[in-house]
């Protein structure tokens, strides 16, 4: 069987593949590590913020705080800022020291109605919160990212739960993205390298096992050259043995005539050199006509098939036209057909054979391939292959300029093959 051969992009294709699939596969791992490490500091930061949130609004300083607020009627506060400022006092420090403790950005602390006690920003202490706190007052907890002061941040909103169990106040804490995203930048700083190194040392690898695939490529191409040559020589001897088989018939044929001369100048005209005569001159072609005939006739009938030939008066039996004859009949035989018609005609300057039988005929499926070099139906029990016959017809109908026609016999039943050539010169 013969091995599909890459063709020259097919190769590239092969070579390159293993550098595609380091690069590809280093490129998603290091999307994915740095996705993965995205998503791993913002986690962090919401669970940072989440704890120091919910540790404050724990803190009695900062429920007592709050709640003092609440009870004076401070908002009031908004009207007089002094009745903020104890709470203030107390909180500030706090928050402060927390914000730096642990590295958030803010940490806000607001009464229930939203004004805040606390900021990093003096400014911004005695003022309403320009986001919503609605939902934290009403016991829920929030985590999300929203624009405010201090900038677009991720915060936390707890509320603050007095001894009582009412909300009397929230903290927020948050760290702004700006923060996040210079995490982000150090933490892929830190990935580059490695995926870096291990990029060039998968590459390394990739060119080395390119090198390895280039070199057993060359070594298969080698391989296939030579084992092609050896199948173009084979099926040339196997063409030269089935049509040396066809010329001992004849030999034999004429020795059974009684034309030992004529077998002489036979032999020494198709292997010259053979016979000790030389210059024995050339075969009469009635004889070899006549022996090749009687040794296909012989063959068939061992075979137990009936050959009946018609030949045109006016055909001149050359060695091509009694090749393909031979070849012809003594294929339908082997496929199991009882008779054998063969009629050779003249047409002008093409002579035409055709030749049916009356067997099993040849599968429409095979049609396409029955002419192929090696291809038969027949099993092989010689060893020496089998597919020669009909493809020594067609090379010898293409060599006369001529075709091979195959099909199914109308008159016998079984298969029909039609053939035309030029008449030799």
């Amino acid at each position: 069987m013969t091995r599909p051969r890459l063709t020259r992009l097919g190769r590239t294709t092969v070579l390159a593949l293993p550098s595609v699939i380091v690069l590809g596969a280093t490129a998603l791992t290091t999307v994915g590590a740095a996705a993965v490490q995205e998503q791993s500091i913002r986690t962090s930061v919401v669970e940072q913020v989440s704890g120091v949130a919910s540790s404050l609004a724990d803190l009695p300083e900062v429920r007592d705080a709050v709640a003092s607020v609440v009870d004076t009627g401070a908002p009031g506060a908004l009207a007089d800022e002094d009745g903020l400022a104890p709470a203030t006092a107390a909180l500030q420090p706090i928050a402060s020291l927390v914000e730096h403790a642990s590295g958030v950005s803010y940490v806000v602390v607001t009464d229930d109605e939203g004004v805040r006690i606390t900021h990093p920003d003096p400014a911004e202490r005695g003022e309403l919160v320009e986001t919503t706190i609605a939902p934290v007052l009403a016991g829920e907890r929030f985590v999300g990212t929203e624009t405010g002061p201090s900038g677009t941040t991720l915060r936390a909103k707890v509320p603050i739960v007095d001894a009582g169990g009412d909300v009397v106040g929230v903290v927020a804490v948050g760290v702004l993205e700006s923060t996040i995203a210079a995490d982000r930048e150090r933490a892929l700083g830190t990935l580059l390298p490695w995926s870096t190194g291990a990029l060039v040392a998968a590459t390394l690898a990739s060119v080395l096992l390119s090198l390895t695939i280039a070199r057993r490529l060359r070594r298969a191409d080698a391989i296939d050259a030579e084992s092609r040559q050896v199948r173009r020589t084979t099926d040339a001897l196997r063409e030269q043995a089935h049509e040396f088989g066809t010329r001992l018939h004849v030999v034999r044929g004429l020795v059974a005539q009684g034309d030992a001369e004529d077998a002489m100048a036979y032999i020494d005209a198709v292997a010259p050199g053979l016979t000790s005569g030389g210059g024995a001159g050339s075969p009469r072609r009635g004889a070899v006509a006549t022996a090749t005939i009687e040794a296909v006739r012989s063959e068939l009938d061992a075979r137990g098939a009936a050959l009946d030939l018609r030949v045109a008066d006016d055909v001149v039996l050359d060695d091509d036209v009694l090749l393909v004859v031979a070849n012809l009949c003594r294929n339908a035989a082997e496929a199991g057909a009882g008779l054998v018609r063969c009629t050779v005609e003249s047409r002008g300057r093409t002579v035409a054979i055709a030749v049916e039988d009356d067997g099993h005929g040849i599968d429409p499926a095979d049609v396409h391939r029955v002419l192929a070099r090696g291809w038969s139906s027949k099993p092989d029990d010689t060893g020496l292959g089998r597919g020669v016959g009909l493809a020594v017809v067609r090379r010898t109908a293409t060599d006369r300029g001529g075709s091979v026609v195959v099909g199914r016999s109308a008159a016998l039943g079984g298969a029909r093959l039609d053939v035309e050539m030029t008449v030799d010169p």
